[in-house]
């Protein structure tokens, strides 16, 4: 799908919005490509530490999500909700991924101005990364930058939605909605949140 939202930003955009992160409270850097951005998530992530990968295309197509929950370096989250029956272990499923300590996911916007933009099906991630992570880390490619929230909520509903619709009939023969829809203005705690910039096409 050609469309003006999968354009990689260009480099005066990329400072403009790492600069209003910052100002934002979201630490925020560029690295060149995807195996960059891995190993710099690998280097903040203590070992043994309780960590949660979000679903994301973006970790899929670098191997993060494979590295958090097979490598046995981390106390992944997510290989334990597997094992978990829903229909019996339902809400002790939910209060697992509701707080892991550390969460590593994407978005699907960001403004030049420092707004972040996450749409969501279930909710699921947006609780972590709104308040319940200690520690936070977005990886994003640079296609994902918008000049504003309008263009941001234009980028989800009209480019990010019918591939991640898409993707998800594939996978489970589901669809996908933005059912909801998180808007991170700022960050208070100081440290909590970093972001990754990829100057490379990740992800929607």
């Amino acid at each position: 799908m050609k469309s003006a939202f999968d354009q990689l930003a260009n480099n005066q955009s990329v400072q403009n919005t790492i600069e209003s992160l910052k100002n934002s409270g979201i630490d925020a850097i560029v690295v060149a490509t995807g195996d960059e951005a891995k190993k710099k998530v690998l280097e903040m992530l203590p070992k043994g530490a309780e960590v949660m990968n979000m679903s994301s295309v973006t970790l899929e197509t670098i191997g993060l999500d494979k590295e958090i929950n097979e490598s046995g370096n981390y106390d992944a989250v997510k290989p334990k909700l597997f094992k978990m029956d829903r229909k019996t272990q339902g809400v002790e499923m939910q209060k697992l991924g509701a707080a892991p300590v550390w969460t590593v996911g994407s978005v699907h916007a960001v403004t030049e101005d420092g707004k972040i933009l996450i749409a969501s099906n279930s909710g699921s991630q947006l609780g972590p990364y709104a308040y319940a992570s200690a520690h936070v880390i977005w990886i994003v490619g640079i296609q994902k930058i918008v000049k504003n929230l309008d263009e941001g909520i234009n980028r989800i509903n009209d480019y990010v939605l019918p591939l991640e619709d898409k993707h998800m009939h594939q996978l489970y023969g589901v669809g996908s909605n933005v059912s909801k829809l998180l808007i991170i203005n700022k960050e208070i705690k100081p440290g909590r949140i970093t972001l990754i910039f990829v100057k490379e096409k990740l992800g929607f």
